[in-house]
C-alpha cells in the first residue's frame, strides 16, 4: 500500500463528526448511501392513496358525507382490520370504529391482550353511506381497488375482515359469512399472499349478541396465530 493510500484510509477511518458544536472522532464506518426508512415510504404512499380517494369523482357516498374516514392506528402494525364503512360518529370525527361498534371492537381486542393503538384499522368504503345502509355492490367494487392498494401498502401478516362487506370486497358475493368465518384463508393481492380471518362485524354483534360466542372463538384463533408468527404488538 502506497503512502497516499494509507493517508486516504486514515481520513476515512477517522471521520469527523459534528456533535453539539464539539468535534469528535469516530472509527465507525459511515454509510454514505443512506436510504429512507420504510416507515417514510408507507406514510408517503398512504398520503397519496388518501388524496386519490379525497378526489374521487362520481361518488354519491362522498357527496353526502361530512369527512373522509381513512384510517386509524399504527401503520407499522402487522395486524390490519377492515370494517364495512363509516357510521354517523365516524363521519363526524373522520376515524373508523368510534361509535358503539368501535367500543365493542376495543373490548374484543383487549380480550386477547391487544391494544387498539397497536393495530391498523380501515374500512371498505371511506365515506358514510346514507342512513348507515350497507354499501351497494357497485360501491364496494368502486372502492375495492383502493382497499387492495391499502392492504399492499400496510403489508400485514394478518388481515382481519370484519363483516360480510369486507369479505365480499375481496372474495366476492358467492360465499356466506356464516360459513366462512372462523377459518384462515389466503388472498393474493399484487402477487403477494395474505393470511385472512373472516369474522362478524361488531355492529352485527350488537344486534345479534347471541353470536358473540362465535366471535370469541375467532378471536382466540387470531391470538393463537399471532403467537405462532411471533408478531410483536
Amino acid at each position: 500500500m502506497t503512502s497516499e493510500e494509507k493517508n486516504q484510509n486514515n481520513i476515512i477511518s477517522s471521520e469527523l463528526i459534528l456533535d453539539n458544536s464539539k468535534y469528535i472522532f469516530s472509527d465507525k464506518p459511515i454509510n454514505r448511501f443512506k436510504t429512507k426508512p420504510k416507515v417514510e415510504d408507507i406514510s408517503i404512499k398512504l398520503d397519496e392513496l388518501r388524496n386519490e380517494i379525497e378526489n374521487i369523482e362520481n361518488c354519491e357516498l362522498k357527496k353526502n358525507a361530512l369527512k373522509i374516514v381513512f384510517n386509524d392506528g399504527d401503520y407499522e402494525s402487522k395486524i390490519m382490520i377492515v370494517g364495512e364503512g363509516p357510521g354517523q360518529k365516524e363521519d363526524e370525527t373522520g376515524k373508523p370504529f368510534v361509535g358503539d361498534a368501535g367500543l365493542l371492537l376495543n373490548k374484543m381486542l383487549k380480550s386477547i391482550n391487544i391494544e387498539r393503538k397497536n393495530v391498523y384499522i380501515t374500512n371498505v368504503v371511506n365515506y358514510r353511506p346514507p342512513n348507515n345502509r350497507k354499501p351497494e355492490p357497485a360501491e364496494i367494487t368502486k372502492y375495492s381497488n383502493f382497499l387492495r392498494r391499502h392492504i399492499s401498502i400496510i403489508d400485514p401478516k394478518i388481515l382481519i375482515l370484519m363483516g360480510s362487506t369486507a369479505m365480499e370486497s375481496l372474495f366476492g358475493t358467492n360465499i356466506k359469512i356464516t360459513k366462512e368465518r372462523g377459518s384462515w384463508k389466503d388472498i393474493i393481492i399484487n402477487n403477494k399472499t395474505y393470511l385472512c380471518m373472516i369474522t362478524f362485524h361488531p355492529a352485527y354483534l350488537l344486534r345479534q349478541p347471541e353470536n358473540k360466542k362465535y366471535s370469541w372463538t375467532d378471536l382466540k384463533e387470531i391470538r393463537k396465530k399471532i403467537d405462532q408468527l411471533n408478531i410483536v404488538l
